[in-house]
C-alpha cells in the first residue's frame, strides 16, 4: 500500500512537471519580435513632357543611372525652328519698342508748351505701352519655345535602375506617355503588418534586422540588413492574404515600414524579408536621410 502511494506521488509530480513545461513553453515571454514583410521600392515612370518621334533611347533594362543622366532624345527640329522664330520676334519688338521710347521721349516734353496736342501725346504713350507689351511678350515666348526645346529630352530625376524600355527609336509618343520605368536606388523600405498586442513594443527609429530567403555564399548564413521602424499606421486593418503570418490572417493588425540603411544591389521588389526586433534594446536611432 505504502508503495502504491509513493508511485501515485511521483506519477502526480512527473504529470505536473510535464504540463507546467508545456505551460511555460507555450507562454514563455520572448524578448525578440518577429514579422514578416516585403521589400518595396520606388517606381516612376519617365516621359517626355512634349510630343514627338523617339530619335535616341540611351539606357537598356539593367542599367544603373545616376541622377541628371540624359536617357532619351525626340527629334527636335521643329522646336528648334520654333525657338529661332521665338528670338526673331524678340529681336523685331526690340526694335520697335526702343523707337517707340525714343520718340517718345523727344516728342512728350512738347506738350507742356502745346507744341504737340495732347491727343498726339495719348499717342505716343500708347504705341510706346504697346511696344513694351509686345517686346514682353515676344520675351516670354522665346522663354517657353527654350523649355519645349528642353523637353525634348529625358534625364534621369534621381539614381536609380531602368527596369522596363517602354519604348524604342522611330516611336511617335505623346507628352506624358511612358518610356522608362526607373526604380530608385533610395529609399527602400520593408512593408510589414504588427499584431495589436505588439504594437506596444513598437516605436518610432527602433533599430531592426531584416533578413532575406538568400544565403550569402560568403557567410553561409542568410542575408541581414540594419533598418529602423520608420512609420507606424494610426488605423488598424485585416492582414493582406499574400502576407505570411503564424497567427490568423482575419486578425486586425497595424501596418509598419522599416527601412533599410545598408541597401545593395540584392535587395528586390516584393522580395519577402524577416524581420527580427529586440525589445530589450529599446535603442532608438536617427533617421537616415533619403
Amino acid at each position: 500500500m505504502k508503495k502504491k502511494i509513493i508511485i501515485l506521488v511521483l506519477l502526480i509530480l512527473v504529470i505536473g512537471g510535464t504540463l507546467g513545461f508545456l505551460y511555460f513553453k507555450n507562454h514563455k515571454v520572448t524578448n525578440e519580435l518577429t514579422l514578416y514583410g516585403n521589400i518595396e521600392i520606388r517606381q516612376v515612370d519617365l516621359s517626355f513632357q512634349v510630343a514627338g518621334r523617339i530619335e535616341k533611347m540611351l539606357k537598356e533594362e539593367g542599367d544603373t543611372v545616376k541622377r541628371g543622366d540624359l536617357l532619351a532624345i525626340l527629334d527636335d527640329k521643329d522646336y528648334v525652328s520654333n525657338l529661332e522664330k521665338a528670338k526673331a520676334d524678340v529681336a523685331k519688338t526690340l526694335a520697335l519698342k526702343n523707337d517707340s521710347d525714343s520718340k517718345f521721349e523727344r516728342q512728350a516734353p512738347l506738350v507742356n508748351d502745346n507744341t504737340i496736342s495732347k491727343q498726339d501725346y495719348d499717342t505716343l504713350l500708347n504705341t510706346r505701352n504697346k511696344a513694351n507689351a509686345d517686346y514682353e511678350g515676344a520675351v516670354a515666348q522665346e522663354n517657353f519655345a527654350k523649355n519645349q526645346l528642353g523637353y525634348t529630352k529625358v534625364y534621369a530625376p534621381d539614381e536609380g535602375i531602368i527596369m522596363v524600355r517602354v519604348q524604342e527609336p522611330g516611336a511617335n509618343v505623346t507628352k506624358g506617355q511612358p518610356v522608362y520605368t526607373m526604380a530608385k536606388i533610395k529609399p527602400v523600405w520593408v512593408r510589414a503588418y504588427v499584431n495589436e498586442t505588439d504594437l506596444g513594443n513598437i516605436k518610432y527609429g527602433q533599430g531592426v534586422n531584416v533578413y532575406t530567403d538568400t544565403v550569402d555564399p560568403k557567410t553561409g548564413k542568410k542575408r541581414v540588413y540594419k533598418g529602423q521602424v520608420g512609420y507606424i499606421s494610426p488605423v488598424a486593418e485585416f492582414t493582406p492574404k499574400t502576407v505570411q503570418s503564424t497567427d490568423i490572417r482575419t486578425n486586425l493588425v497595424y501596418r509598419i515600414r522599416v527601412y533599410i540603411y545598408d541597401i545593395d544591389e540584392y535587395l528586390r521588389q516584393g522580395m519577402p524579408v524577416t524581420i527580427k526586433v529586440d525589445l530589450n534594446s529599446g535603442k532608438q536611432t536617427p533617421h537616415p536621410n533619403f
